[in-house]
């Protein structure tokens, strides 16, 4: 017996469906881990550029310090300059990170208080 032939749009959509369930079965999948991962490299980078820009000003205000002898005010204007900036740069980076989530269209969660931990029974 020979079978029937289908039409050119069943075998379109039956082709449709197979693609489909192929890409389906070959993308990418996000794990819980993985999503971890980029949280915690985030916050590395914020406190990066904490330190970073204390640091960053705790040696600019040493040579000025050392240029112009001004002890110990360079390095006291350069620590509060980098600490402003660390600030500034931390706060812009939370800020993009916020509008990404916002833009994936993730919830924020709320996390119940739990003190359990702490008490001695």
């Amino acid at each position: 017996m020979s079978t029937p032939r289908e039409s050119r749009e069943e075998a379109i959509k039956r082709l449709n469906d197979r693609a489909s369930t192929l890409e389906a079965a070959t993308a990418p999948k996000t794990s819980e881990h993985l999503a971890a991962q980029a949280v915690s490299s985030q916050a590395y980078k914020i406190i990066a550029e904490l330190l970073g820009g204390v640091f960053l000003g705790l040696g600019l205000g040493f040579g000025a310090d050392r240029l112009f002898g001004t002890n110990p005010w360079g390095l006291i204007g350069g620590v509060l300059l980098g600490f402003a900036l660390s600030i500034y740069m931390a706060r812009r980076t939370a800020n993009r990170l916020m509008a990404q989530a916002k833009a994936s269209g993730l919830e924020p969660r709320s996390i119940p208080f739990d003190d359990e931990d702490d008490e001695e029974r």
